[in-house]
């Protein structure tokens, strides 16, 4: 009889009953096969819970967090007010809500909270990608420069006294930073993660040349202030419109990252590898990249540039949902939403009346946070 291993390894195509000497059909195999199974169940079961149960913090989160400022507002009228704005009066409950408390929830803590929750999403996703993609694990969304060109387009347009261009100002400066790096980068037609962090590097310290240089030289008073705040990372100034461009990038660019989760578990154990997977190297490292850039620059246009959400956020994840992209990248989604959502509460709460720039807060969080997973990390990745 010719026995035949499944493509696990795990089990044969045996007819029941029959077994092969120190084959898979032996009983220390079978026993193995069925470990394997309920460890695969166990994990599967252990995700969905971290998932659900981040989900359901975000929500809780975001929906506390509108209710908390200088002027209080209940649950209820939260809920009132969001109800009313949706068409759905029926479901607004009996508490009346004023006209300025509407105005409240609906036109600043409303677009404030959606816009961090996803900005945090969309940073902690592309950092997420930059680490396996890149093979670097200090690597975050702004290592190609992303950051610095933002910065730059965004100081420009306050200079000139169009502040109302920012985000557009902004996303160009980082597509154009992003195109100059991979240029560079580009030796032979191909990119190694390698030439890229280091063209990267040269962008952000051009980039960040030329913002002192305008800052120095031109900015004074309001525009100083405004620039300043940006630089740090602010929500302070999110709209409907916030909402809309962070929504939009997040669904359009997320969604494509998510159905391409396996091929970055192929760039994780190097390009090799994930050549002889049928993978074209350079073509998908590209399509990686751009995706990146494009959700980056996106969400730092509308909330300036806060660091620590893609660095710190990807590495806690993996320890929860394992290795596997097609776990991790919802989780971390999910988690860098809940961060930002309450790393923003506390920004703008904490020193009423006065508003700390979320970068802030992020970074106070953020720096402790990876010195400890630097503690924890003893292999040579880390190094």
């Amino acid at each position: 009889m010719t026995v035949t291993p499944s493509r696990q390894g795990l089990g044969t195509d045996l007819p029941s009953g029959s077994a092969a000497p120190g084959g898979s059909g032996s009983p220390g195999a079978s026993g193995a096969s069925a470990a394997s199974a309920r460890a695969r169940r166990s994990g599967t079961a252990r995700y969905l819970v971290w998932l659900v149960a981040a989900l359901v913090a975000l929500v809780l989160g975001s929906a506390v967090a509108v209710t908390i400022g200088p002027a209080d507002v209940s649950l209820a009228q939260v809920w009132g007010s969001v109800a009313g704005h949706l068409g759905l009066p029926g479901l607004a409950g009996d508490t009346p809500v004023p006209p300025l408390t509407d105005a409240i929830v609906w036109q600043l803590r409303m677009p404030r909270v959606l816009t961090a929750a996803m900005v945090g999403a969309g940073l902690a996703l592309s950092g997420a990608v930059m680490q396996s993609v890149t093979r670097n694990p200090l690597a975050d969304p702004y290592l190609l420069g992303l950051s610095s060109g933002a910065s730059l387009g965004a100081v420009c347009v306050v200079i000139l006294g169009i502040g109302f261009a920012l985000p557009a100002a902004a996303f160009a400066g980082a597509l154009i930073a992003l195109f100059a790096t991979l240029n560079i980068a580009r030796v032979g037609g191909s990119i190694t993660p390698g030439r890229a962090v280091l063209a990267g590097l040269a962008i952000a310290q051009l980039g960040s040349a030329g913002t002192s240089f305008i800052i120095f030289w031109a900015a004074k008073g309001d525009s100083y202030r405004e620039i300043l705040n940006w630089l740090l990372g602010s929500l302070a100034g999110s709209s409907w419109s916030s909402v809309l461009i962070s929504a939009v990038a997040l669904a359009v660019v997320g969604t494509g990252i998510l159905l391409a989760a396996s091929r970055l578990d192929a760039f994780t154990f190097g390009d090799t590898n994930a050549a002889s997977l049928g993978i074209n190297v350079n073509a998908t490292r590209w399509g990686f990249l751009v995706a990146v850039a494009l959700l980056t620059g996106a969400m730092v246009a509308v909330s300036g540039a806060i660091g620590f959400v893609g660095l710190i956020l990807p590495h806690l994840v993996r320890g929860l949902s394992g290795p596997g992209h097609r776990r991790l990248l919802p989780l971390v989604a999910v988690v860098g939403a809940l961060f930002l959502v309450l790393a923003d509460t506390i920004a703008r709460t904490v020193f009423d009346p006065r508003e700390l720039p979320v970068g802030i807060i992020t970074a106070f969080i953020g720096v402790p946070v990876f010195i400890l997973l630097i503690k924890r990390k003893r292999s040579a990745a880390w190094a």
